[in-house]
């Protein structure tokens, strides 16, 4: 499962796998934090299982937020992936992807007319 996580002070996105496509969990969530004073806004988004919760810092805390999610059932800190760790996994990604692609272009290019450009052909 893919859990996801980012707070910035006011406004905390989260991401759960039990909240994709499935409504009655939409609405029970959106019920229950509007059960909490100090929350603003809450948009969800059914399609990806995201919910932006806007809050009033002087009134709650996010970890609030989050012990309610995560009481529900809805939600897992432990598992949850962090915007560093997206940004981590998706640099590290895109990285050797430009490596790989910079290491066969100058491969070829190193072995274009030599005696083994023919046999880089066939590998």
């Amino acid at each position: 499962m893919s859990y996801y996580i980012h707070n910035v002070p006011g406004r905390l996105r989260i991401k759960s796998p039990f909240l994709k496509n499935n409504k009655n969990a939409a609405n029970d969530v959106v019920s229950s934090l509007n059960n909490l004073s100090g929350v603003d806004s809450i948009d969800v988004n059914l399609t990806t299982g995201s919910l932006l919760i806007n809050y009033d810092l002087r009134e709650i805390k996010h970890t609030v937020i989050v012990e309610l999610l995560e009481g529900k059932g809805y939600f897992n800190s432990s598992e949850a992936e962090t915007n560093d760790d997206y940004l981590h996994k998706t640099a590290t990604k895109v990285g050797t992807f430009i490596g790989k692609t910079l290491f066969s272009t100058f491969a070829g290019m190193a072995l274009e007319r030599t005696p083994f450009s023919f046999l880089s052909l066939l590998i």
